[in-house]
C-alpha cells in the first residue's frame, strides 16, 4: 500500500497533523524519492566554501550522499557520491581538492563532472576477462544533480520537474536573501549536531515563532527576542518556505511585563550579565532586524541573529534522527573586531548554546512520545484556522501549516505525474 494513501489529514487547512508522518519508516522512505529527489531546489553550499578550481565539499540531499564540486574551468557541479559500479562511497573527506574522483573499491575513476574516465583492466589481462567490447563509460556516472545559485548560495535538484530556482525560493525569501548576502562571505567555521527526533519536528520549529519567547528565556530575559516586539512572518508564494524576523531595540517593558505575567519562569527584569561580551554587537544592517529565521524547505535554515550568521543544513539519518550541519559565515571585509564578536556569539547560538541546544531537546520530546504512542494530532491553531497567509505580528504557528500544505501535495503526487505537469 502507497504510505501516504492511508494517512488521514484531520483538517483541510492542516491544523491538526497526525503524529504518525513522525514515526512512520515508510513515510520517510516515501519523503526521499518524492520531496529530497522530487521537484525542490536542495541547499548544497556556499560557493566561498569551494572558490578554486577543483575545490569540493561532501554533503548530502536528504540521506543522498552528495559531492559539490569546483570544476577545472571554474563551473559548479553536483553528483551523487556513489560509485556507479557496487555503490561505495567515493569520496570520504568533508573537503578538498583534485582533479579526479577515484573509488578506493576497484579504482574506478570519475572527472570533475562525475563522468566516469576510466575502469582498471577494461580489456582483461593477456586476452582474459574485462569488461564487453561495448561496455560503454559514459552509461555510468556518478547521478548527476542541476545546479543553480543565488546570491552565492548553492542548490541542486535531482527533478525535471523543478520550477525556476526564483520561483521555488518566493519573492519574500529573495528579498531576503539578498539583504543578507548583499556583499561577498568568508567561512568561519563549522558545528555538526546529532539530534534524535524526526527532521520535520525541527523544520517545524524554525517557521514557529510562537515558542522562540517562551522556550529560549535567555532571549527573553535579556531583550533579544520577546513575543511582544514587532517583527514579521514572510512566506513563498508555495507557503513551503519562510522568514521569521523581530526589530531589535523595541523594549516596551511595561507590555513585555502585562503579556508575560502569567509565565511562571519569566518576569521581564533589567538583568545584566557580569560578563557582557556574549552581548556585545555591532550593526550589520540598518533595518533594525535582530533575529532573522528563514526556512528554505526541506533542506536548511539560514539565520541572522545580532551577527551570528550561519546555515543549518538538515540531513535526515531515518525517521526518528537528523544531523545538523551548521555553516558560520562573516562578510570578506569583516574586520578582525567583528571576526570575533560573530565568533563569540555562536557559542550562544550554536548546539551547546542557549538556543539550539533548547530546540533539539523540545523536539526530541516530542518525538520520544510520537514514537510510543503514534495515533493522534499535534494543535497547530495559534494565529487561527482557515487561509494561510503572511503576518505583522509574531504570536503565530500560521508558517507551519503552510509547510505542511506544501508537503502533502508534494507526498501525494508520484514524481511522474510532477512532471507531466511541467
Amino acid at each position: 500500500m502507497n504510505a501516504i494513501a492511508d494517512i488521514d489529514w484531520p483538517s483541510s487547512d492542516f491544523t491538526r497533523v497526525p503524529y504518525r508522518v513522525f514515526v512512520d519508516p515508510e513515510i520517510y522512505k516515501l519523503e526521499q524519492e518524492r520531496i529530497f529527489r522530487g521537484p525542490i531546489w536542495a541547499y548544497l553550499g556556499l560557493e566561498a566554501e569551494v572558490p578554486n578550481p577543483g575545490d569540493y565539499k561532501t554533503t548530502f540531499v536528504g540521506d543522498t550522499p552528495m559531492v559539490l564540486q569546483r570544476t577545472m574551468d571554474g563551473e559548479l557541479a553536483a553528483f551523487e557520491n556513489r560509485c556507479a559500479h557496487r555503490g561505495a562511497i567515493v569520496r570520504r573527506e568533508p573537503f578538498g581538492n583534485d582533479t579526479e574522483h577515484r573509488c578506493v573499491y576497484h579504482q574506478w575513476c570519475y572527472d570533475l563532472k562525475g563522468a566516469l574516465t576510466g575502469v582498471p583492466f577494461r580489456r582483461g589481462v593477456q586476452g582474459k576477462g574485462g569488461y564487453p567490447k561495448d561496455f560503454d563509460l559514459s552509461k555510468h556516472p556518478m547521478r548527476p544533480m542541476r545546479v543553480a545559485t543565488y546570491n552565492g548560495v548553492i542548490f541542486g535538484t535531482f527533478s525535471d520537474a523543478t520550477p525556476p530556482l526564483k520561483t521555488f525560493l518566493g519573492t519574500s525569501i529573495c528579498a531576503y536573501l539578498d539583504r543578507l548576502f548583499h556583499k561577498p562571505v568568508k567561512v568561519l567555521g563549522y558545528l555538526r549536531q546529532d539530534i534524535k527526533s524526526n527532521w520535520k519536528l525541527y523544520t517545524e520549529n524554525v517557521k514557529d515563532p510562537y515558542h522562540a519567547g517562551l522556550l529560549h528565556l535567555f532571549h527573553a530575559t535579556f531583550g533579544l527576542y520577546r513575543s511582544t516586539q514587532k517583527g514579521a512572518v514572510l512566506m513563498s508564494e508555495s507557503k513551503f518556505n519562510s522568514v521569521l524576523y523581530n526589530i531589535g531595540g523595541n523594549y516596551d517593558k511595561d507590555l513585555a511585563e502585562e503579556n508575560y505575567k502569567n509565565q511562571k519562569k519569566y518576569v521581564p527584569t533589567d538583568y545584566d550579565l557580569y560578563d557582557p561580551q556574549l552581548l556585545a554587537s555591532r550593526p550589520d544592517f540598518p533595518d533594525g532586524i535582530a533575529n532573522m529565521i528563514m526556512c528554505i524547505a526541506p533542506t536548511v535554515v539560514v539565520q541572522q541573529i545580532m551577527n551570528t550568521m550561519a546555515t543549518r543544513n538538515i540531513r535526515p539519518k531515518g525517521p526518528g534522527q537528523f544531523e545538523l550541519f551548521w555553516t558560520y559565515f562573516g562578510f570578506a571585509d569583516d574586520d578582525e573586531e567583528l571576526t570575533q564578536i560573530r565568533l563569540t556569539q555562536a557559542n550562544l547560538i550554536g548546539p551547546s548554546g542557549y538556543i539550539s541546544m533548547e530546540d533539539s531537546e523540545a523536539t526530541e520530546m516530542v518525538q520520544d512520545n510520537a514514537v510510543v504512542r503514534s495515533t493522534g494530532d499535534t494543535v497547530i491553531e495559534m494565529g487561527g484556522r482557515g487561509e494561510i497567509h503572511d503576518l505583522d505580528y509574531l504570536i503565530s504557528e500560521m508558517p507551519i501549516r503552510g509547510f505542511w500544505s506544501h508537503y502533502a501535495k508534494l507526498m501525494a503526487e508520484p514524481p511522474a505525474l510532477q512532471e507531466a505537469a511541467e
